[in-house]
């Protein structure tokens, strides 16, 4: 699963050097013991997998393991030994790297928007056959299958859905006085009534303010849903050419823009790093009274000493979000690529999904587990906050993450080093868009 920092930072490729962490090493391979059968069955031969993901949460790598020992419970010809390094670029760069060196791990976490590219280079197992034959698909909600196949054809399988919602620190809004934001999204808040409502929850001492509004707007992950929420998007409804040069994307910028830098309702991102604290723990502390961030962070933030609620976005004409999720998947050039699609299928699956969901930390991507009997199994008190069931047809029906579907990791990286201009240096708006036009038509214009 993808992680965002809340605050914008410019995605920029890091060289790192490669690790002997592959599963095509010749040590890596089978081993001359085997797994102990009854009398009479043939024994499965022992066979070790390389399994990569990243560390971002201390609470996420434990639930990765947690998982990974009941998948070799139920396998035990399987060992998985997992790895974990730093997510973002970083993570990217270092896969990029050990698939150029041949020392791709067996099975690993991959970000759903460079999973076209991993695709286009020949770098992942086809596992369609397998997929069809075991009937996953049919379980999956649309955008699942959107996001996991490529022409057709599935390179891997997309771990959950994460997307962008709204969190208030329910507190501070009881001392304001003021009414909570909604979880239907029928009734989610319009962009002028939440402007008004962080207006309020804005506290000055003096000059000083020590408690903002809302903070999180400005991350291009959480921006998008607004876009959306406007009629608008990124890209052509083709994919072929940008959309950024228009009305409805230009309002959003400078809505999300005067949040700031006009009303004073919001912080810099540096607030966060002069303050040593995370998002979360701002929202917690009563510096932020609203935080926009990916449905990942209620994990975090359940566990937190303070009544949190979580609503859905305010819209400009409809009450949009995104849902996406980084996707498990094969190296093409696994020893082991029967061993390696089991645990891709058991990564799958609702048993291992379950235990994430129910921490706050994903959202399923199971059409069961969205029936009234589904959703039983993993609604949790004292995790999802109450309300948190009206969100649920927010979820199912959000529009599909657009850089997922493609396969240039520029084009990201161009866009968030121009709202970064925008944002935090001042560069115009129509210059910001243009810019983002050119660049991004520039690299959908390459084969």
């Amino acid at each position: 699963m993808k992680k965002w920092s809340v605050a914008i930072a410019s995605l920029a490729m890091l060289a790192l050097p490669l690790a002997a962490c592959g599963g095509n090493n010749a040590d890596n391979g089978s081993t001359a013991s085997n797994v102990p059968g009854k009398e009479g069955e043939s024994k499965a031969e022992q066979v070790t997998l390389k399994f990569m993901g990243w560390e971002v949460s201390p609470l996420e790598t434990q639930s990765v393991k947690n998982g990974l020992e009941q998948f070799m419970k139920e396998n035990p010809n399987i060992k998985v030994e997992y790895t974990t390094i730093p997510g973002g670029t970083q993570y990217v760069a270092k896969m990029q790297a050990m698939v150029l060196g041949d020392e791709a791990p067996d099975v690993f976490f991959l970000q759903s928007d460079y999973y076209h590219d991993f695709v286009k280079r020949n770098s992942l197992l086809d596992i369609t056959d397998r997929v069809t034959k075991e009937g996953i698909a049919a379980d999956l909600i649309d955008s699942a299958v959107q996001l996991s196949t490529v022409d057709g054809k599935y390179y891997g399988v997309e771990s959950c859905i994460v997307a962008p919602v709204l969190y208030y620190n329910k507190d501070l809004f009881d001392k304001a006085g003021v009414p909570y934001p909604p979880s239907d999204p029928s009734k989610a808040w319009s962009w002028g009534e939440f402007v008004e409502t962080a207006k309020k929850l804005t506290i000055k001492n003096g000059d000083k303010v020590e408690q903002y509004g809302a903070f999180g707007m400005e991350n291009y992950y959480n921006l998008i849903a607004e876009v959306m929420s406007n009629g608008g998007n990124w890209f052509s409804d083709d994919l072929k050419s940008s959309a950024a040069n228009t009305p409805e994307v230009k309002e959003v910028l400078q809505a999300v823009s005067d949040l700031r830098k006009k009303e004073g309702v919001s912080p810099e991102g540096k607030l966060l790093t002069n303050s040593g604290m995370s998002a979360a723990q701002m929202l917690q502390t009563g510096k932020i009274a609203m935080l926009v961030d990916g449905s990942w962070a209620l994990q975090e933030l359940s566990q937190m000493n303070f009544k949190v609620g979580v609503g859905a976005l305010p819209k400009f004409d409809q009450a949009v979000t995104h849902g996406q999720a980084h996707l498990h998947v094969a190296s093409a050039n696994t020893k082991h690529p029967e061993e390696a699609w089991k645990l891709v299928k058991y990564l799958s699956s609702e048993e291992y999904q379950l235990q994430n969901v129910k921490a706050g930390l994903w959202l399923p991507n199971h059409k069961s587990l969205y029936t009234e009997e589904g959703i039983g199994k993993w609604l949790t008190e004292g995790v999802h906050p109450e309300g948190f069931k009206e969100l649920i047809p927010y979820f199912t029906s959000s529009q599909t993450y657009p850089y997922a579907l493609l396969s240039s990791q520029k084009i990201q990286e161009d866009t968030t080093a121009e709202l970064d201009k925008f944002f935090l240096s001042d560069q115009p708006l129509d210059q910001t868009v243009q810019n983002i036009e050119a660049v991004v038509n520039k690299s959908l214009a390459r084969p």
